[in-house]
This record gives structure tokens, sequence and C-alpha cells, in this order.
């Protein structure tokens, strides 16, 4: 086992492997898993080093309890923003997870239980399967916090939801349900036990021929370049909505507990 998830285990994510199947649990449960620099980066690094290794077969992503993900830690994304970048904006933690998610050669199962705000969303739409149950609230909140779309989500959403229901889901920045996720095709099922579900059909995978499904993924995924380009791109006009104007009124507002008055930009 070469595994460094395994082998020197994260405080924030725990992973377990299983007849092939590897389930990363994000553990942070008093944050409701919002994520930050070096988790994203365990991340990346666990789902690159489980596409190399053999004995992987499938992987679950979910969060160890009651929520999925949060999204940005607020308090890490706010000195990642102050800190100035090294390299192009595509090379932040954040979307290095995203890129890794796209990439992923095997099947990307996800569970959700709970919350999935901001890249807690984004990050679906780079699985292959996705399983909610009751519990879960979605939001992508780009928008009203004076941002953009991340990680191919104006290219994805768009292609799994339609053009009207992407376009409702991004510029409301509204919280919305397992039934709309579910009719925007962004889930797969809505489940009673959703990490019972996602195991089982984990253990389905993981018994098929692989090099099939590999190869099936990537006949799907054949603009994969294109994607992982749109990520890019995306991720140079977030940094630059990042110091607007816009960004500073909805931090703000966040800080003293008020609605943002956007109505002064326009």
């Amino acid at each position: 086992m070469t595994l460094s998830c395994i082998q020197q285990p994260h405080e924030h994510l725990d992973a377990n492997l299983e007849n092939g199947v590897l389930t990363l649990a994000i553990n942070r449960p008093k944050a409701k898993n919002a994520l930050y620099g070096e988790l994203y980066l365990w991340i990346a690094k666990a789902l690159d080093e489980a596409d190399q290794d053999k004995d992987v077969r499938v992987v679950i992503l979910r969060g160890a309890d009651a929520d999925f993900s949060a999204g940005n830690d607020m308090q890490d994304f706010m000195q990642f923003i102050q800190t100035p970048l090294a390299g192009k904006a595509g090379d932040a933690p954040p979307f290095v997870v995203l890129k890794s998610a796209a990439k992923f050669s095997k099947p990307l199962i996800a569970a959700v239980r709970g919350v999935a705000i901001g890249i807690g969303v984004t990050m679906l739409l780079h699985c292959d399967l996705v399983y909610s149950d009751n519990t879960a609230l979605f939001q992508i909140p780009f928008v009203s916090l004076g941002l953009s779309p991340e990680g191919a989500s104006s290219k994805l959403l768009i292609q799994q939801a339609g053009y009207h229901k992407a376009a409702e889901l991004l510029f409301t920045a509204q919280k919305f349900n397992s039934e709309k996720a579910l009719s925007a095709g962004l889930v797969n099922s809505i489940e009673e036990d959703v990490y019972a579900t996602a195991l089982k059909q984990a253990q389905i995978l993981a018994v098929l021929p692989l090099a099939s499904i590999k190869q099936t993924k990537a006949l799907m995924k054949h603009n994969l370049q294109e994607i992982l380009d749109c990520v890019d791109d995306e991720a140079e006009i977030f940094m630059k909505r990042v110091s607007s104007p816009e960004m500073a009124e909805a931090v703000a507002a966040f800080m003293q507990k008020r609605k943002p008055d956007f109505a002064q930009f326009n």
C-alpha cells in the first residue's frame, strides 16, 4: 500500500480502503467540513495517488458525519486572498483539487448529506455518480459574494442542468434542496441512507473490469483538456473578482452581520 492518506492520515480527512473501494471522508464537523488550503491539497494528493494505485478501483468522497462541505473556510479564504499569488490562479489549492477530480480516471462517487456549498457543489460536477439524502442543502453562492463561477461550473452545469436551470442556480445564488438538485441533474437519486447507497454502488463497480470502465469514462470525457482549460480560465476571472468592490462589500456585510448593498455599484 502506497497511499499517503492511509499511511499518514490527515486530521481532517479520514481514509479507508476495503476491497478496492477507497472512501475519503472530510472530518471537520464543527466547521461543517469547510475546506482550507492544506486540506484541499491533501484531498488532491489522495485522488492523484488513488488514480495510480492498482489496489484502488473506486473512490467515494463524502463527509464523515452530517455534512458534505460548507465550501471555503472563510478565515482561510480571507488570508488566501490577501496573499499575492505565486504563479497562475489555476495553481491555487481550490482549483488544484478540482482539476485532480476532473482528471481522475476511475469511478468517483459522491455521497451528500447536509450542506454542500460553493466548491462543495462544484466538486459534484466532476464526480461520475452523486447521491444525496433529504437533509442535503445545496448552494452556489458566488454571485452573492461578488465573485464568479469556478471549476468549469459555467460549462458543466449547463451540460447537466440545461441553460435555464443553470442560470437560475448561478444567478440567484439561492439554497436549494435535493429535489431541485435531482431535477437539475446534479444528483443521480435521493436515498434514505446515502452513505450505504454510495458504498453499494462502489462495490458493484469494484468487481467490474476496471480497464473497460476507465476506457468508457475516457470516451465520455473526451473533452477533458477543454474542461481543465475552463477551470484555469474561470480561476483567472475568479481571482480578479476577489479584489472587486462587490466582494469587499460582501465581506464587510458578513462581518457586520447585515445584508450587502450592491446597488451602489450598478
